[in-house]
Parts: C-alpha cells; sequence; structure tokens
C-alpha cells in the first residue's frame, strides 16, 4: 500500500467528521425522509446502486469517469465519504485501496457483493512481475473479478444489492424491489439477444487487450484470448505477445479488441504486424467522461455488435 493511502487512512476520523458533515444525509427523497447514503467502488456497482436505489439513494462513486479502477487511490475527501455512509458497495480484491479503507472505517457498511457473484479461476497471468516478486501471488488460480460482462453473474449482483438496501432501509424497500425488477427484466433480455446473436459465428475465438472478458466467452460459447493478463495496463511478456501473434493467425482471426481507458498501443502493434483490424471492445470498468450518455446496458449492446461483426455471426 502506499505511503500516501496511510496517510489518508490516518486521518480517516476526523475527515469524517468535518470535510463530509453535511453530505448526502440532509438531502431528502420524493417521501420527503432522508435519502440513504451510499458509496459505490467502481461505475458497474455505481450503476447497480443509482438504478434500484432510485430517490430514495444518494450515491457517490470512488472511480471517477475516465479513471482505470484498478489503479483507484483514494483522496481524503474519498475516504471520509466511505466512513459517512450508511452502505459501501465494493468487490473486495479489485481495489486495495478500496479495501484497506473499508477495513479501517466501514465495517458494518461495507457490502462485498463477491460472493453473490461466484467468482471463478479463468485465465492465465501474461504481465511481466517486477524482479524478486513473490511468484505465489501470480498463479492461475487467482479469481477472475470481471463478473459484470457476464449478464447472468450481473443479475446476481443487482438481486444481492437490492436485498442489501432493502434491508439497510426497509422503508423504502418496495421502491427497491420495483426497481431490481425491472433492471433484472433489462439484463435477461440482454442475456438473450447475446445468446442467439452469438449462436452462429464463423469464428469462436477473439481476441482482447486484457483478460476481462472470461465469464462472457464462457457464457456464450466463445474463446476470449487476452493479451495481458487481469490488470488491463501491465505489460505483457514478448513471450505471450508472439503466443497471440501466432493464435491470430492459425485461427484467421480478424479484429484486435483495445478498450477505452488504457493505451492501444500494444494492441495495435500486434494488429498491424499480422495485418489485422482494431477495434473497441469495452470492459465496462468506467465510463470515459463526466458528459457519457452510455450505460452498462448500452455498452454491452455495443460489445455484442463488435462481437458479431468481428466473428461473422449470423
Amino acid at each position: 500500500m502506499k505511503s500516501g493511502l496511510r496517510a489518508v487512512l490516518a486521518g480517516a476520523s476526523a475527515l469524517a467528521a468535518v470535510t463530509l458533515a453535511g453530505c448526502g444525509g440532509s438531502s431528502t427523497n420524493s417521501t420527503g425522509g432522508d435519502k440513504l447514503d451510499v458509496v459505490a467502488s467502481f461505475y458497474p456497482l455505481e450503476f447497480i446502486a443509482r438504478t434500484v436505489g432510485g430517490d430514495a439513494v444518494n450515491v457517490t462513486t470512488l472511480t471517477a469517469p475516465g479513471v482505470e479502477p484498478h489503479d483507484l487511490e483514494l483522496t481524503p475527501k474519498q475516504v471520509g465519504s466511505i466512513a459517512d455512509a450508511k452502505l459501501v458497495v465494493f468487490e473486495k480484491n479489485l481495489q486495495p485501496a478500496v479495501d484497506e479503507a473499508i477495513e479501517q472505517n466501514a465495517k458494518d457498511a461495507g457490502f462485498d457483493i463477491a460472493p453473490a457473484a461466484q467468482l471463478e479461476a479463468t485465465g492465465a497471468d501474461f504481465e511481466e512481475h517486477e524482479e524478486g516478486a513473490d511468484p505465489a501471488a501470480h498463479k492461475d488460480d487467482a479469481l477472475d473479478p470481471h463478473f459484470w460482462l457476464d449478464p447472468v453473474r450481473y443479475a446476481a449482483v443487482v438481486k444481492a444489492v437490492e436485498d442489501k438496501l432493502a434491508s439497510v432501509d426497509s422503508a423504502n424497500a418496495t421502491g427497491y424491489h420495483e426497481r431490481a425488477k425491472a433492471l433484472l427484466d433489462q439484463i435477461g433480455k440482454l442475456d438473450t439477444e447475446f445468446k442467439t446473436g452469438l449462436a452462429n459465428c464463423k469464428l469462436k475465438t477473439f481476441v482482447t487487450s486484457h483478460e476481462a472478458f472470461a465469464y462472457l466467452a464462457k457464457r456464450y460459447g466463445l474463446t476470449m484470448v487476452g493479451i495481458a493478463g487481469f490488470t488491463p495496463d501491465a505489460e505483457p511478456t514478448p513471450a505471450r505477445i508472439k503466443e497471440v501473434q501466432d493464435i491470430v493467425k492459425a485461427q484467421k482471426v480478424t479484429t484486435i479488441f483495445y478498450e477505452e481507458l488504457v493505451s492501444p498501443k500494444v494492441a495495435e502493434t500486434i494488429a498491424k504486424d499480422v495485418g489485422v483490424k482494431t477495434a473497441v471492445l469495452s470492459p465496462i470498468e468506467g465510463l470515459s467522461d463526466a458528459n457519457s450518455q452510455e450505460t452498462y446496458l448500452t455498452l454491452m449492446q455495443q460489445n455484442l455488435q463488435e462481437l458479431r461483426k468481428a466473428n461473422g455471426c449470423s
């Protein structure tokens, strides 16, 4: 953990008292009561909290648009918001700074969605690591955190957050249940569209800048090849780059996918070397900017269309 974060955490109690004394708690919902202060660690959980919470909640997100969530470092104000919140929705082991802040400031309010997501070990570790790093920390059995790219897993997390909101704020439970049902209906339709849209494809393999899409691939009968492992901005080894190039050539892959929040340099270099196209496949770890009109649902629709185009699906 970086020294700056330690300093932040050390002052969190005082900051929570003075920096955010009036944040959220004084706002009111449509029924005239206080809104529930909810903190979401990054965009996929923010979308759930805002959609299911509706006008009964005041949602603060820790990962701003344009910021890669894996690299998040917390400001004093953000640590204060965690300490002040009635509910903090997060995924344990995805963002170490968030995990530590919750452990030190919000044990009772913290709600880890990882059990609901039923994470699995899906991929290998292809990054170069610092000399002397513990090899045991980079095993192939690391749990894949990218549950939200599988609509079925995402729906399970929606249900878990719905139940938690209703438990914490029973006065507004009816609204939480109604809004969750509407969202779950939309996610169910999305799942159906992926099933039908990817059922008949000339290619079954797709190549991405990092291993974010294994759950999606498994759900819909495809094979994902990641250039890097679970961390998007990590450097793949030369051996891994060569391996990816060989797969692209052998399986006649048409497109190397990259993502919005990380440099496309490696993906573009591989694509140029093997003579294929590049395109964006969003891991939906965050929105590109604060003015974006995209949502989890629209970005997943775009991903479906990009996969269908690249893999020749009918």
